[in-house]
């Protein structure tokens, strides 16, 4: 309803200007220009659709203006946390980040598009942050996976990323350690490891991030010094080559 009524504000804005101070108005003067307001935007509904769409659009520009803003706070601790997973091209000329919770849907949707978007490229950085933030097995499956990185390097822990966003059962000690078997590591190490301190403070730093860039969902996305809140509804290829020929030109 306050959109609406703002929206009616702005679409009056569209009115020839009064020969009177709007301030100056009496009451029965303030009855009759809302009168006509109402008349104008009852006669002229598209207006009002108009005005609501620029709201929108304004609204969209200055979030994105704001996550820009928190992009370039926050550089150093996207980019280069020392220890995120690092793959793709590592001296990529462009880098993305994806924000992960391992019992997302949507981050298992657009998983094989990235997956085929990192070969057919071949110049993207790739940056994978732990967000775990829907349920007890989305905790379960990302300190699987950081013990894994810590214990077993970063080749086990892709193997281990890419067995997680492929499955669809449930996270499970017991699916765990089945799964740790076909990564080729060591299942009893690597869960002895999950509830130590040096896997907590791997999710609390990203959660803390996370805080800080009001990044409340996943799949969240960060290329270069956009944020993208979501699955773009073109896709990330058009996304990246449209960031990286702004960043070239």
């Amino acid at each position: 309803m306050k959109a609406l009524v703002t929206a009616a504000a702005l679409a009056a804005t569209s009115l020839p200007a009064l020969a009177f101070d709007p301030a100056a108005m009496s009451d029965a003067e303030k009855a009759a220009f809302g009168e006509a307001v109402r008349d104008y935007l009852m006669a002229n509904p598209n207006v009002l659709v108009e005005a609501i769409n620029v709201m929108e659009e304004r609204r969209l520009a200055d979030e994105a203006q704001n996550d820009k803003v928190l992009v370039q706070t926050h550089r150093d601790a996207i980019f280069n946390d020392g220890h995120s997973w690092v793959g793709g091209n590592p001296q990529g000329d462009v880098t993305l980040v994806e924000f992960i919770d391992y019992r997302c849907g949507y981050c298992k949707k657009i998983n094989p598009e990235l997956e085929a978007l990192l070969k057919k490229d071949g110049n993207i950085r790739f940056i994978l942050k732990e967000f775990p933030i829907l349920t007890e097995e989305s905790q379960l499956a990302a300190r699987f996976a950081v013990a894994v990185q810590q214990i077993a390097g970063p080749d086990a822990y892709k193997k281990t990323h890419d067995a997680l966003m492929e499955s669809r059962g449930p996270v499970t000690l017991e699916s765990l350690k089945t799964l740790a078997g076909g990564v080729g590591v060591d299942a009893d190490a690597v869960i002895s490891r999950m509830n130590t301190e040096e896997v907590s403070a791997v999710l609390r730093k990203n959660h803390q991030l996370a805080e800080q860039m009001r990044i409340m969902g996943t799949p969240t996305f960060i290329i270069e010094g956009e944020m993208l809140r979501g699955i773009p509804a073109q896709g990330l290829g058009p996304v990246i080559e449209q960031i990286r020929a702004a960043k070239q030109g």
